[in-house]
């Protein structure tokens, strides 16, 4: 089915065209590059992986509750609204939540798809065209898998949230060629990492869990892989040049919070969108989650030296300042371990069946034989 047919809301036009700024450079040195680029790009081939096998697709996903979301995390818990619906409008409103975090996740993948390929494009060194190239078809199977899950297992999608396009287009509009790493591996990729961390740790149901766990092992890479090339080229700037990035820091890590309140899903329930605004900005779910999806940008912000004091101030507005101590490596490990451990008990339970179904066969003729003796 086409996906114009599953929009919850009219998204617009069938294209969007962000005008492209910027040079497209060559490089004529193949053979001399970083070491930790180049380990990271080899990691990049060797980690490649097909959604289409490795996810088990055949798990059922109730469409009505496909995350076992629980009524606090819902901003509209507890309103006249709440109290209002049946059983059936609020597993409906279950679906159209999940529905408009997993749409948001699927475009900003294909955001990352592109400011992927503009690195290729734009970046002056070769080796971070080589990663970069890895990356792009890392999100384009990451792409692809959203798609799927929301086309077959949900129904339905929600087109673009208005700030993650903001952002996108001031990412895809700069000219200078270290805002693609800047704008995509350091915001909207740390952001994702950490709304992708939450849902994979508290859902109990495994198609997502594995869509999330996966999908996270290759952003670990992505993220470390803008860290190292923002690390090494933001020591070069002036002061005046760092203050510009870090205003566009500022600037996005607000449109990203915003982005998390989804108005979409309540306007699209009959509740006014102002109502909805307060709704969810009064929602304690809400807020804690807001501060604990910044726990991926603001260390890595700071590791790659945009720490100034305006930086700071906002991010002591945001509440999030004391998460520029969080250990980054180690949270990215984590994500490396947990697709492992995930892929080591999947396949330890399906070589348990397959013991269990040779060892059912062997009974069964055994038992026959015995029969006709």
């Amino acid at each position: 089915m086409p996906t114009f047919d599953l929009y919850a809301d009219d998204p617009g036009a069938s294209h969007w065209e962000v005008p492209a700024s910027g040079a497209a450079r060559f490089s004529w040195e193949y053979d001399d590059g970083r070491d930790r680029l180049l380990a990271l790009y080899q990691k990049g081939k060797d980690k490649q992986w097909d959604g289409a096998l490795r996810i088990d697709w055949d798990l059922e996903v109730d469409p009505h509750d496909p995350l076992g979301t629980p009524d606090e995390a819902m901003s509209v818990y507890g309103s006249r609204h709440w109290d209002k619906m049946s059983d059936r409008d609020r597993r409906e409103l279950r679906r159209h939540y999940a529905s408009w975090q997993f749409s948001q996740f699927l475009h900003g993948e294909q955001g990352a798809m592109i400011c992927a390929a503009r690195i290729v494009e734009s970046a002056p060194d070769m080796d971070a065209k080589f990663y970069s190239a890895t990356q792009t078809m890392d999100e384009a199977r990451h792409a692809e898998i959203y798609g799927r899950f929301l086309h077959e297992k949900i129904g339905l999608v929600y087109p673009i949230n208005d700030n993650l396009q903001s952002l996108l287009g001031d990412t895809l509009r700069d000219s200078r060629w270290d805002m693609p790493y800047l704008g995509m591996q350091v915001l909207i990729e740390g952001l994702a990492l950490a709304a992708f961390g939450m849902i994979r740790d508290t859902t109990d149901k495994p198609l997502p869990k594995q869509i999330l766990a996966y999908v996270m092992q290759d952003e670990a890479r992505h993220v470390a892989f803008g860290r190292m090339a923002l690390r090494d080229y933001y020591r070069q700037l002036t002061d005046a040049e760092l203050r510009e990035r870090e205003e566009f820091v500022i600037e996005g890590c607000y449109l990203m919070r915003d982005r998390l309140r989804g108005t979409e899903v309540l306007e699209n329930f009959g509740i006014p969108k102002a109502e909805a605004e307060q709704l969810s900005e009064h929602s304690e779910f809400l807020r804690l989650f807001r501060k604990l999806l910044f726990s991926r940008i603001v260390p890595c912000v700071k590791d790659i030296g945009l720490w100034g004091k305006r930086l700071q101030q906002a991010y002591v507005d945001l509440g999030v300042l004391e998460l520029g101590d969080s250990d980054l490596d180690l949270l990215m490990n984590q994500d490396e371990e947990i697709a492992e451990r995930l892929d080591a008990e999947r396949f330890a339970a399906e070589e348990r069946e397959r013991v269990e179904e040779v060892g059912a066969a062997i009974r069964e003729g055994e038992g026959a034989e015995a029969a006709g003796a």
